[in-house]
């Protein structure tokens, strides 16, 4: 693991300690990752294993006790928080258990608020969004608020959204854990589709070993340790 030109993602030797009181509790060790262009991969692991913790340093959303994290090329470390934001809003794109769509805005107006932090048009930001809007099923749906929304089709504008600053990577946290199982399956073949069709590579966290099974490779967390992991066939 030493390329990270030609890895989007590239984490190596990362470990991060918490304080409690005296004790020092580590939550991730040694944990060394490379995500290539286009690749899907899971992680999975029992709650507290620290995978949460783990998306959030790959993210820049968090520094490590020791270790290094490049994204799309650049070392995360040596980037002040300015520019740690803005390689995040060009490289990475988020999605969360909990779609965390902006309760106040439409569809449409929440998929565009990437592009406008990056200094879009009002005009073109809304016509990217709305593009992909339509692509994963909600062209009918760009002026509805979140409140309006189907837990399917809030968790679909919340991919819309993470997906339309055309990031190198999307890190998923749990995506499908507050759906029921249809609706899951639907959210699956939306983001596989799309890893298809736009060549965007997949880290996604999830319990659930259906997912975790089409993806390219399958990790396991364990006590903050990562390894290979095959699911029984």
């Amino acid at each position: 693991m030493n390329d990270p030109v030609n890895a989007v993602l590239q984490a190596q030797h990362l470990s991060r300690s918490y304080r409690q009181g005296d004790l020092s509790v580590d939550v991730l060790r040694d944990v060394s990752l490379e995500i290539r262009p286009g690749e899907r991969v899971a992680i999975i692991g029992s709650s507290g294993s620290g995978k949460s913790t783990l998306l959030h340093l790959l993210g820049g959303l968090d520094t490590p006790t020791s270790g290094t994290v490049h994204l799309a090329g650049q070392d995360v470390s040596r980037l002040n928080q300015a520019a740690r934001g803005r390689l995040r809003n060009q490289a990475v794109g988020f999605v969360y258990q909990f779609h965390h769509l902006l309760p106040e805005f439409s569809a449409v107006e929440n998929v565009s608020m990437p592009l406008l932090i990056r200094g879009e048009s009002n005009v073109q930001a809304a016509r990217q969004a709305a593009e992909l809007l339509e692509r994963v099923g909600l062209g009918e749906r760009l002026r509805h608020k979140p409140a309006e929304l189907s837990g399917g089709e809030r968790q679909r504008a919340a991919i819309a959204r993470a997906l339309v600053n055309q990031p190198d990577v999307v890190l998923a946290d749990e995506p499908t854990g507050n759906l029921d199982e249809d609706t899951a399956d639907r959210v699956y073949e939306l983001m596989l589709s799309l890893n298809r069709e736009l060549g965007t590579s997949f880290l996604v966290v999830t319990h659930d070993t259906r997912l975790a099974s089409r993806m390219d490779r399958v990790l396991q967390l364990t006590h903050g340790v990562l390894q290979s992991f095959e699911l029984p066939s």
